[in-house]
């Protein structure tokens, strides 16, 4: 496997970012070792909260809720998925499966042995990061889903047909531009510059390009089975399970992945889910203080 890893000095200066870099190492299936790049803050002591981003964003997205969340007595765990951010990335579209995201997912969480661990996952990092929950239910004690879902082959949507042609038909994805587009709030330059800062040319993006394909909408897509049998063990999860979405997405809001938590997951019976009115996909960017309520409440509400 080749590994391709963005130069350091793309990262330095970037707006609202001065965390401490932190690395972690995890096997592919060939034995090539990658480097996971995550953010750690907030006191060691506490019960961590994972802040998981989705494509083509990274940490980045998490920059004030980490703040805000470290702030409030939370250790706060924000990491880059393989091929985004400071993460490496393989060099070949065939290196990338949704099997080997949650595998090397994995691997991360038990290297740093990470227990009564609050999930927040958007996007692919809901469709990569509740796949842990039946490998390691003893690690997490409660869940935050936010603009995600767990498709398990029922069709492409008009506007995930969209997003398929175009990601595999552009010679290189303007990621900066893409999240702004997804936006009520105008990103500002440097924050443009830092969704942009992981790809230097289009050799970086295997994994970008390749994530689209792995979303299981088709009927004969491989992740299907592994989300019908994730959905099996959701429907006997009885931890807090909390629905957190942005109305105007169109990625999940819309068809309604949030109720189709609410209704088959036992644990998010009775909980106060909340959709916000003028957010979008990209929530972290709109709506980071009224997250990092949403979370720190959900926390002190107890098991």
């Amino acid at each position: 496997m080749r590994v391709l890893r963005t130069p350091d000095e793309r990262f330095a200066g970037l707006e609202g970012w001065d965390f401490a870099p932190r690395w972690q190492e995890v096997t592919a299936r060939d034995g090539t070792r990658l480097r996971y790049h995550y953010v750690d803050e907030g006191p060691r002591g506490a019960a961590p909260v994972l802040l998981l981003h989705g494509n083509p964003s990274w940490s980045y997205l998490h920059r004030t809720m980490i703040r805000g969340l470290a702030a409030r007595g939370h250790r706060v765990l924000a990491l880059d998925l393989m091929g985004l951010g400071r993460s490496d990335k393989p060099a070949s579209p065939d290196d990338y499966t949704l099997a080997d995201h949650v595998a090397w997912m994995r691997q991360w969480l038990v290297a740093l042995d990470l227990r009564e661990v609050t999930l927040y996952c958007q996007d692919w990092g809901g469709l990569t990061g509740l796949q842990l929950l039946p490998l390691e239910p003893d690690r997490f004690a409660r869940v935050v889903a936010s603009n995600t879902g767990i498709p398990v082959g029922e069709g492409v949507s008009p506007f995930m047909q969209q997003w398929l042609d175009f990601s595999q038909s552009a010679p290189m994805l303007p990621c900066a531009q893409l999240i702004g587009s997804m936006l009520t709030v105008p990103l500002s330059d440097g924050a443009k510059r830092a969704y942009d800062a992981p790809f230097p040319d289009a050799t970086y993006q295997a994994g970008v390009k390749k994530f689209p394909l792995l979303i299981p909408v088709q009927p004969d897509n491989p992740g299907v089975p592994m989300c019908k049998a994730l959905w099996s063990f959701l429907e006997t999860w009885r931890k807090p399970f909390l629905t957190a979405f942005g109305a105007l997405d169109p990625v999940a809001t819309k068809p309604g992945a949030h109720l189709r938590f609410q209704e088959r997951v036992p644990g998010a019976k009775g909980q106060p889910h909340v959709v916000f009115p003028n957010a979008s996909h990209f929530l972290q960017e709109e709506v980071s203080p009224e997250l990092v309520e949403v979370i720190d409440g959900f926390v002190r509400s107890g098991p």
